[in-house]
């Protein structure tokens, strides 16, 4: 999955996905860390933050990533003074919204055993 970020913003990217949200920095292949940007990982999930010279938040689309930990995961954000935002409006499910610190929509969600997950 790739985010876009301003140019010269890995330091914040990288204080958010790799400090706040554990995420663990992977190398980019020398030809492309000359572009900028940053690469991560937290188990299968591989996320590219790309620099973009006309950077533009993505209010609306987004990634819906699942956690195995919803609260906890509620609760680091919030001690890391990042909202989170509830929504109950996806049956099956648990999950709240949030963003990155460049205002990129973010989406968190658990399957709540209420139904089979596919």
């Amino acid at each position: 999955m790739q985010l876009a970020i301003p140019p010269g913003s890995e330091g914040t990217a990288r204080a958010f996905w790799v400090d706040v949200l554990g995420f663990v920095e992977i190398p980019k292949p020398p030809e492309l860390a000359a572009r900028g940007g940053l690469w991560v990982r937290a188990d299968a999930l591989e996320v590219h933050l790309g620099t973009e010279d006309e950077f533009v938040p993505a209010r609306k689309a987004h990634p819906g990533i699942r956690v195995g930990d919803l609260d906890a995961l509620a609760g680091l954000l919030e001690k890391n003074n990042v909202p989170v935002k509830w929504d109950d409006a996806f049956p099956g499910h648990r999950r709240f919204y949030s963003e990155d610190p460049f205002g990129n929509r973010l989406e968190f969600l658990s399957p709540d055993g209420s139904r089979p997950v596919w």
